[in-house]
């Protein structure tokens, strides 16, 4: 399965570039991430439980980074197990370009499973892959920049928190590129 796209990020290159190589960040964009661990330079390990079609497993699994171009591109490649469910592994080819706006980050991906999943069918596994591909760049764009849109029923300059399914307030939206932007200041 490939797919490809891009997204406008509003932040700038490098902030964007920091955020792709940040464990915390991909670990909150990440759809059903329960742990990420790690470092560019050592790769990162991560646990994510998903369910696929009549499928539920948790993968277990490493991500690498190379052919880094800072703060142009870089591919990703990575492994998960999932037990008897069976494995997904795969990579993406990530470029960063300045452009009007922000950051515009292109991506194209390459996956394969096998295992119970490869038995449900393209149609049901190049799907799932859309809408998690989808689920991740939304999260990413929030994470970094906020939300692309106000939010209905926000004031104007009013950040939003969302609460997870038990009440507790998530983190706001925006915060990596606040975060980034506090040090520059400080430094």
């Amino acid at each position: 399965m490939k797919m490809s796209g891009s997204i406008l990020i509003d932040a700038d290159r490098e902030t964007v570039w920091a955020a792709l190589l940040d464990a915390e960040v991909l670990k909150q964009c990440v759809p059903g991430c329960q742990e990420m661990e790690g470092s560019p330079e050592e790769g990162f390990q991560a646990t994510v439980v998903q369910k696929v079609g009549p499928v539920k497993a948790t993968f277990k699994g490493a991500v690498t980074l190379s052919d880094m171009d800072a703060p142009n591109s870089l591919t990703l490649s990575g492994e998960g197990k999932g037990g008897a469910a069976g494995f997904a592994k795969g990579g993406a080819d990530v470029r960063l370009e300045d452009e009007e706006g922000g950051t515009r980050l292109h991506y194209d991906v390459e996956a394969k499973v096998g295992g119970k999943l490869a038995q449900l069918g393209s149609r049901i596994i190049d799907g799932f892959a859309k809408k998690m591909a989808d689920q991740f760049f939304e999260s990413f764009q929030t994470a970094v920049a906020g939300p692309a849109a106000p939010e209905e029923g926000a004031e104007d300059g009013a950040e939003v928190a969302d609460a997870d399914a038990d009440g507790n307030p998530k983190e706001k939206r925006g915060w990596f590129k606040r975060l980034v932007s506090s040090d520059e200041k400080q430094g």
